[in-house]
């Protein structure tokens, strides 16, 4: 008998609960939903950057084996098909050793110099700077090292401005789905907030609360978000 009371009475709180929730539905003026949307992409520039070095006990010695170097990346690089690229200026840096006499004083003597430079490409041929390989100038006697190629996608405002509106589109016929099990129907965009863009690699669900703008990957996914408010009828 007692069980039966119990299990009414939260039978009655239940329909009361669901109650209150339809009435609070049909009585709201505005429905507030997210929409998204996700565009592939493909990078259009890229930036290929890489430096050479020497060293030499004098620095005459070192500054002419720089220039013969750069000379051998030059050619490299024409011969490759690049035909604009940039040298950074050279950074000279004095070899020191460390010399303690009898008596225990220490003292440092120049052993030599140590010269770097690099040099940067930008280029819309993607395709060229990405097989572009620097074997043939290490086995030329350059010792060249190479960064990880920016991989960039120049129209990313443009194709920003179209996703917002495809975002407030799913935005709506999200609101349009939920609006129609309450028995209503929208009326217009109240306001509208536009998220966080995410740029990541493809097939990455990487994110982050400032936005990611992905630079290692010639494949790409943005994703723009939309918050919008509707109006109810």
């Amino acid at each position: 008998m007692l069980a039966g009371l119990f299990l009414a009475a939260g039978l009655v709180c239940s329909a009361m609960l669901a109650t209150g929730a339809w009435v609070k539905i049909k009585n709201s003026q505005f429905i507030n939903v997210k929409g998204s949307v996700q565009k592939s992409i493909e990078s259009d520039l890229a930036i290929w950057s890489g430096s050479f070095q020497t060293e030499a006990e004098t620095l005459l010695a070192a500054q002419k084996k720089i220039r013969d170097d750069r000379a051998l990346v030059e050619k490299f690089l024409q011969s490759a098909g690049v035909k604009e690229f940039a040298f950074l200026p050279i950074g000279i840096e004095e070899l020191k050793a460390t010399q303690k006499s009898a008596d225990g004083f220490v003292s440092h003597r120049t052993t030599g110099y140590r010269l770097r430079q690099g040099v940067s490409v930008e280029s819309a041929d993607v395709d060229r700077l990405d097989r572009l390989d620097t074997t043939p100038l290490v086995e030329q006697g350059v010792l060249f090292t190479v960064a990880p190629i920016q991989f960039i996608y120049t129209r990313a405002g443009d194709t920003k401005v179209e996703m917002l509106a495809a975002a407030t589109k799913d935005a709506r016929t999200r609101a349009e789905q939920i609006a129609r099990q309450g028995g209503c129907t929208i009326a217009r965009l109240h306001s509208a907030d536009q998220g966080i863009f995410q740029i990541t690699p493809r097939h990455s669900g990487a994110t982050s609360w400032q936005g990611e703008s992905d630079t290692s990957s010639r494949q790409k996914t943005i994703t723009a978000v939309v918050t919008a408010s509707f109006m109810l009828k």
